[in-house]
């Protein structure tokens, strides 16, 4: 038990630590409201997560993943979201002149509520979300029985580390936060922020299931 605890812990690092949407997005809003935007948008994540793991167990997953076209609707619906979040951010790198009043308007624009929000929408819109925790969490249910609270336990404790990782992300960029916060700096961050939310959606769309 305790080795396929160690097990699951070092993949689900391996993989919580690996850039993805979900980074690309919590580095985007605590570049724009700081640490606090940040880990609300790390909060909205883990409580995607924690919704695909009730839905893995229960099976509402695996229909997902089985029907065509709900997948696909899902995925398109993923693909929209990145995109229009990394437009968003490409439209902010093109239209700043570098006025820290503009800069403020922004940051009041993206309140708690709203990073919650964004980053809860940006993990429900992946449908690959469903199948990682479909064909990773049994793997490492004792004796291969799929039973609903050790998979319940599991999934949670993903969604635990994921909301510690991209906290620990959120913190640090609020440490440099005011030299990130430079005219130059922010519009080159918020441009380069923005073409890796583009290419994420883009690679969800080229992806096969």
């Amino acid at each position: 038990m305790l080795a396929q605890l160690a097990a699951f812990l070092m993949v689900s690092v391996a993989v919580i630590c690996t850039p993805g949407p979900d980074t690309a997005l919590t580095v985007r809003n605590a570049l724009a409201g700081g640490r606090r935007t940040g880990v609300w948008t790390a909060a909205g994540v883990a409580l995607g997560q924690s919704i695909w793991t009730v839905a893995a167990g229960a099976g509402v997953a695996g229909l997902l993943r089985a029907s065509e076209p709900a997948f696909l609707a899902v995925k398109a619906i993923g693909v929209g979201y990145l995109v229009l979040l990394g437009a968003q951010s490409l439209w902010a790198a093109l239209t700043q002149r570098g006025h820290a009043e503009q800069l403020t308007r922004s940051a009041r624009r993206l309140t708690p509520a709203r990073a919650m929000r964004q980053g809860l929408l940006n993990d429900l819109a992946n449908p690959k979300m469903a199948a990682f925790f479909i064909s990773l969490l049994p793997q490492f249910i004792p004796d291969g029985r799929p039973a609903f609270v050790r998979f319940l336990l599991l999934g949670m404790v993903f969604c635990l580390l994921t909301f510690t990782w991209l906290a620990a992300y959120s913190y640090a960029i609020g440490m440099i936060r005011e030299l990130l916060s430079r005219p130059r700096v922010r519009r080159s961050l918020e441009a380069i922020t923005g073409c890796v939310l583009v290419a994420f959606g883009v690679r969800l769309a080229a992806e096969r299931r």
